[in-house]
């Protein structure tokens, strides 16, 4: 007969479970797999299946029940790592959806809007666009099994433990979110800059030729400018959108350590 005791039993639970709930809150979070297009069942799936194969690499972990008031303490701890870190990545994708908006206000597209199912409300389209685009170089650049790695590696910056989480950590997904959204403007000032050139033409031929209708000429003229713009800008987007994800993985590892107190 195989004897163990409720301390080992814990342990053996917590040694899945609280990594599992850290997976789980990035996976809710974070770009691509926080997709409400995918199934709930699929993520926990993923989840369960990424907790199975990283928990035995784990440091062991302190043996605590999971429905004490340490315990819930603990699922708190693990959740907020996740969120961070999956909002940290969530920023980058934001920050395009904000240049899409910058754009199409330009554009006078801003109007032009649908449904967006991964997001539950109205999106512009040229924001939906942007969006697509930047999923796609993410998925091509390996973005996905990257922000997994970063993942994994936060489990040796924030080993699965009764420790206290450092508000410095918090403080620097606030301090990217100031950063990337900066990264936003600069991938639609190209755009931005040639459209108010087009609009500055045209009240300036306005106060020229009175006479002729500005504003019936105006919104078709912006709109075929501003979409041949996007055809020669977009194609060249690939390096800056690269670096924009390098640099919100690196952040990822900053709020780690930030929380761990480093």
């Amino acid at each position: 007969m195989i004897a163990f005791t409720l301390e080992q039993l814990n342990g053996w639970i917590g040694q899945f479970l609280w990594p599992f709930v850290r997976i789980l809150a990035l996976v809710g979070t974070a770009p691509l797999f926080s997709e409400s297009l995918i199934p709930i069942k699929v993520k926990v799936g993923l989840s369960f299946v990424l907790a199975v194969a990283i928990s035995p690499a784990l440091d062991p972990v302190p043996p605590i029940a999971p429905g004490s008031f340490a315990g819930l303490w603990m699922v708190m701890q693990q959740v907020l790592i996740g969120i961070a870190l999956g909002f940290t990545m969530r920023l980058v994708f934001a920050a395009v959806q904000t240049a899409g908006e910058f754009v199409g206000l330009q554009m006078g597209l801003s109007f032009a809007s649908f449904f967006d199912p991964s997001s539950g409300a109205n999106t512009a389209v040229l924001s939906r666009l942007f969006n697509i685009i930047a999923m796609l170089t993410f998925l091509a650049l390996d973005g996905h099994l990257l922000v997994l790695a970063a993942l994994v590696r936060s489990f040796d910056t924030l080993p699965v433990a009764m420790i206290q989480l450092h508000q410095n950590g918090f403080g620097v997904v606030v301090e990217w979110g100031k950063t990337i959204f900066v990264s936003g403007l600069l991938l639609a000032l190209p755009l931005i800059c040639a459209l108010l050139t087009i609009n500055l033409a045209m009240g300036i031929l306005n106060r020229a030729a009175q006479q002729l209708s500005v504003f019936s000429i105006g919104f078709p003229v912006t709109l075929i400018i501003g979409v041949t713009i996007l055809t020669v800008v977009l194609p060249h987007a690939g390096p800056f959108l690269e670096s924009l994800f390098e640099s919100g993985l690196t952040a990822m590892s900053r709020v780690a350590d930030a929380l761990a107190g480093k």
